[in-house]
């Protein structure tokens, strides 16, 4: 089954699709602009180049058109950044180029860390630090009161049971009685 991605053309014929990825690849390196293979089957499939896919023995394979490749170059020449490689040197006029020195060395920042401000920074640091153990101190000394009087009323309620379990021993008529263990001809 053969699947076409190229862009439809009623005017372009067959036989103007006659370059193979390989020698598109030459012509892209030619041109300065070298590209792998992969990615020249991605300008394909993206129809970035006008191209046929065919079916061979071995698999598919790509034919493209010779204008669609120098179209491409010719837009990679457009939208490629001038003056951005080390070998390429960008052109100042000289008035322009001396204004910018100018401005260049009296904005030159320092290359060394100014310890005034690392002091004044770690100063800050310190002083939240001692605040927040200041505050951690307070918290611990309020947990400890709270505990405290938690404690007490927990003594306080045990001493109210204690007294309450000795008022209601002789109203439910156990008198001496403990655990729930009957005497002698009374059940349990």
């Amino acid at each position: 089954m053969q699947y076409d991605l190229s862009r439809p053309s009623a005017t372009s014929p067959d036989s103007e699709y006659s370059l193979s990825i390989e020698e598109v690849a030459e012509r892209y390196s030619n041109a300065g602009h070298p590209r792998t293979s992969r990615s020249i089957q991605r300008y394909c499939a993206k129809g970035h180049l006008d191209c046929r896919r065919i079916e061979t023995q071995f698999g598919e394979k790509y034919l493209i058109s010779p204008a669609s490749v120098a179209t491409h170059i010719a837009y990679i020449e457009e939208v490629r950044p001038i003056g951005t490689g080390h070998d390429m040197p960008r052109h100042v006029a000289p008035a322009i180029a001396q204004a910018d020195t100018s401005e260049a060395a009296k904005s030159i920042a320092p290359t060394s860390p100014d310890p005034s401000r690392q002091d004044a920074a770690a100063s800050r640091y310190v002083e939240r630090l001692e605040g927040e153990n200041e505050f951690l101190r307070k918290q611990v000394s309020v947990k400890d009161d709270q505990i405290k009087d938690l404690t007490e009323r927990a003594r306080e309620t045990n001493h109210l049971i204690g007294g309450l379990q000795k008022m209601l021993t002789p109203l439910l008529g156990r008198g001496g009685e403990r655990n729930g263990s009957a005497g002698p001809g009374q059940m349990s």
